[in-house]
């Protein structure tokens, strides 16, 4: 009895040890950009993109999987990775890639809490000053110390979207009739699908779990555990995505409003018809600014790592401002474009699945350099191959040509 005691202690000691990472990026997922488009496929096209959030759990597991084989079998990050197997060159492309994933990224977070103050009579400029100040601070402060827990607390609020949609009441005979149907002859439904995949599946979460992993000191007896709560979180991920699809799916048809959101305010007037309006906002607030924070602190590290990794100036975070002024300065200005670009009067909604649409583009190279990095890198139990290097393989070039047929058609129309 004793040893098998010692054996379930000992795993759950790798386990708790491991926690963290997988659940944090997997939180960071579902962001603000995630929860724009996810309430605009709702209300454009009912459940009719309800299927697509299931399917994207293996391809959003297969990814983050790959980042832990490559963090735990290699001790190096992402960007550090391609810089000492590729050159110099191919590692600021690719960095390149990270920084336009990441400003992105900071433009839907900054969209969505900017939307969060809308709602409760906060003029737009005032919320992105503060938040501009705020992330600003953090970052020059900032270490991986402590951060995971508040990451964990913030996006837990994201459980809030399935009390929403089951208040929504949504019809079951609704969701079976239109689960199947896959209108691809629309572009404005390609549109939405490249831009579901955008906000699943990004540069910065694929960087921020490798180099996570590295920073909080784990190693090869944590893979199984990394992987368990990877699974968990991916498939928790696309449940509370799925959850603001039927919510406003539900909304919208029960009112049989077919127009397109322009607002989060409006947003939010449409989820809380069924909670009231001073608890269906905070409820809805909660999860949206919840997902959107964990997203900005996921951000700003994967910045950090990234320059670094790629620069060959490993954890910049980590430096003060004065030993890294260039890397201080970059953020500063990335993070000021993205304070105005979202107080310009832009569209939010637009411009978050927009942003999506780009990662959707972006889909073959990161998955093409993750799959090529798995494969060549990793050596013993760690390294890609046989049979389920074809099912990676099979499901990254689907979802690479999906993402190409649907952001080029969207956009093309």
């Amino acid at each position: 009895m004793m040893p098998s005691v010692s054996i379930r202690s000992s795993r759950l000691r790798l386990m708790a040890a491991a926690v963290g990472p997988g659940l944090v990026v997997m939180l960071a997922d579902t962001e603000a950009g995630s929860v724009i488009t996810a309430a605009q496929s709702g209300a454009q096209w009912g459940y009719r993109l309800l299927l697509l959030q299931f399917l994207i759990i293996p391809l959003l597991y297969t990814t983050q999987e790959l980042s832990i084989r490559l963090g735990l079998g290699t001790g190096k990050g992402f960007g550090e990775l391609v810089r000492q197997r590729f050159g110099r060159g191919i590692a600021l492309l690719s960095l390149a890639t990270l920084v336009l994933s990441c400003f992105g990224a900071l433009v839907t977070e900054l969209s969505g809490l900017a939307g969060v103050g809308q709602l409760f009579g906060v003029p737009l400029w005032e919320t992105i000053g503060v938040l501009v100040v705020l992330i600003f601070a953090m970052v020059c402060s900032g270490s991986y110390h402590g951060v995971e827990r508040v990451a964990i607390c913030l996006g837990l609020f994201g459980v809030a979207f399935i009390a929403v949609a089951w208040n929504a009441h949504p019809d079951p005979r609704q969701i079976a009739a239109q689960w199947y149907q896959m209108p691809l002859h629309d572009s404005s439904y390609l549109y939405l699908v490249a831009a579901n995949l955008g906000t699943s599946v990004m540069p910065w979460t694929v960087f921020y779990q490798q180099s996570a992993l590295i920073d909080k000191g784990l190693g090869a007896r944590h893979l199984k555990a990394a992987r368990i709560e990877t699974l968990l979180g991916a498939t928790l991920c696309q449940i509370l995505t799925a959850a603001v699809v039927i919510a406003a799916a539900a909304c919208f048809n029960r009112s049989d409003a077919s127009f397109t959101l322009t607002n989060v305010p409006q947003l939010a007037d449409a989820f809380t018809a069924s909670l009231g309006q001073t608890v269906g906002r905070v409820v809805f607030a909660m999860g949206l600014a919840g997902g959107a924070l964990v997203a900005t602190i996921v951000v700003c590290l994967t910045v950090a790592w990234g320059v670094g990794e790629a620069t060959g100036r490993r954890h910049s975070l980590e430096q003060h401002p004065t030993e890294a002024p260039w890397f201080y300065a970059a953020f500063a200005a990335m993070l000021l474009g993205a304070g105005a670009l979202v107080g310009s009067g832009v569209n939010l909604v637009e411009l978050s699945i927009f942003t999506g649409v780009v990662n959707a583009l972006l889909l073959p190279a990161v998955l093409g350099l993750l799959y090529w990095l798995a494969r060549t890198q990793l050596t013993g139990a760690f390294r890609l191959q046989g049979g389920y290097a074809r099912v990676v393989g099979v499901v990254f070039g689907l979802a690479s040509l999906t993402g190409l047929f649907c952001g080029v058609g969207g956009l093309w129309n």
